[in-house]
């Protein structure tokens, strides 16, 4: 396990290595929470390879959907029945505990959603994704990064941010530092080693002395919500459920601290699936319950602070609404959004269904875009933080105004 607080970008004054353990650390007022009378936390699951929508969240309704899915389709009768959720649609029966929220009205469902990209490369999909902006190579920070910065100008005394994984994604990189941690086995430094460093950078190097104490008190946090027990003996990378599962865990834990994070992203690999996809069972399926694992890791881990939390879960582009010669599916175009937590108004498939005759589907291939994720996340960050137009449109996603945020998504 690492933990660590890591600035937006690597510098020379980033990188503490001392006794063979590795610490990235950097510091930086943290963010604030603009919404005066909750404590809101917003976690983003960044799903890496293109997720199929129209096998998470299957329109079972929709009478072109088994014929152009083929196997890879799912239905509501037999052997690994879908879960319904209307009359219309029905989520992967690997995923009960999301299906649970839904029924509690915690969870929600964005169909038909995509970013504004439509070229169908990973690289340049998942940038537009995360920077925020509507083409790929435009910059090195990401749109949730620039919400901790916005909102930090407004109260600097708040939490700052986490990032996950041995190096933050970039939904998380920017001008705003954010706390790291790495769901690994790490060898760690004796507590006389880490005093005697700290000692030194006080004589020598003080805004990094200031870093590494930073660092330390995060280091205390995590063991205090357990982190350096179960957690650190869990293995599978974070493109497997177990990992899922740890890293989620590990979230929750920070993010319920008093003095810790409010704000989290995290991206899950493993989803780009052109071969052996599998419908029910499968590829798929396992890596959707790993999904199904960590959304539960979250809600248990919270706690009470599950009611003024969001978790999405989003991804670059969808995937072809045909399958394959190989039993999987290509890069698509539109797919799903998922949203659930205690602050969200659930229990709905929020949908412009475009259809699946072959004169609806996008270049004649795939689920076509009907509704923009900046739409979606506008809305929760206007809801939860009370971030203004201006703010949403300029700087957390630059030239959008064109975009309205989707409101209403969030009690209250």
């Amino acid at each position: 396990m690492a933990l660590s607080l890591k600035p937006a970008s690597i510098s020379r004054r980033s990188l503490l290595v001392a006794g063979g353990a590795s610490c990235a650390i950097g510091f930086l007022p943290s963010a604030a929470s603009a919404a005066a009378s909750s404590d809101p936390r917003l976690i983003v699951i960044i799903l890496r390879g293109a997720l199929d929508g129209l096998s998470t969240v299957a329109p079972v309704g929709d009478p072109d959907y088994a014929s152009l899915h083929g196997a890879l389709s799912l239905s509501t009768v037999g052997d690994h029945a879908a879960l319904p959720l209307d009359g219309f649609f029905a989520l992967h029966p690997s995923m009960p505990a999301f299906a649970r929220l839904y029924k509690e009205n915690r969870a929600s469902v964005i169909h038909a959603a995509a970013t504004s990209y439509r070229d169908r490369s990973h690289f340049d999909g998942q940038d537009v994704l995360e920077s925020g902006y509507s083409g790929p190579g435009r910059t090195e920070s990401g749109w949730l990064n620039r919400v901790l910065f916005a909102l930090q100008t407004t109260d600097p005394s708040h939490p700052r941010g986490l990032g996950v994984g041995a190096a933050p994604p970039l939904v998380m990189r920017g001008p705003a530092s954010v706390l790291g941690w790495a769901p690994q086995v790490l060898p760690g430094a004796s507590d006389d080693l880490a005093m005697r460093v700290l000692d030194l950078y006080q004589r020598r190097d003080a805004p990094l002395a200031a870093a590494l104490r930073v660092g330390l008190d995060t280091d205390a946090m995590a063991a205090r919500g357990g982190l350096t027990g179960d957690i650190a003996k869990a293995r599978g990378g974070m493109d497997q459920p177990n990992g899922m599962r740890q890293a989620a865990r590990g979230v929750a834990l920070l993010l319920a601290e008093p003095a810790g994070p409010r704000i989290a992203g995290l991206a899950f690999d493993g989803w780009d699936m052109h071969a052996n996809e599998g419908g029910a069972t499968g590829q798929l399926a396992t890596r959707l319950s790993g999904l199904d694992s960590a959304f539960e890791e979250l809600e248990s881990g919270l706690g009470q602070n599950w009611k003024d939390t969001v978790v999405v879960a989003v991804t670059e582009f969808g995937r072809t609404a045909r399958i394959n010669g190989t039993g999987g599916s290509d890069h698509g175009t539109a797919g799903v959004a998922l949203i659930a937590g205690g602050a969200v108004k659930g229990g709905r498939i929020i949908a412009d269904w475009p259809g699946l005759k072959a004169n609806q589907l996008y270049q004649g291939r795939d689920l076509a875009p009907t509704t923009d994720l900046r739409a979606v996340t506008k809305g929760l960050l206007a809801d939860l933080f009370r971030l203004s137009p201006s703010t949403l449109a300029d700087k957390v996603f630059p030239d959008s105004s064109a975009v309205a945020p989707m409101r209403d998504l969030l009690i209250g």
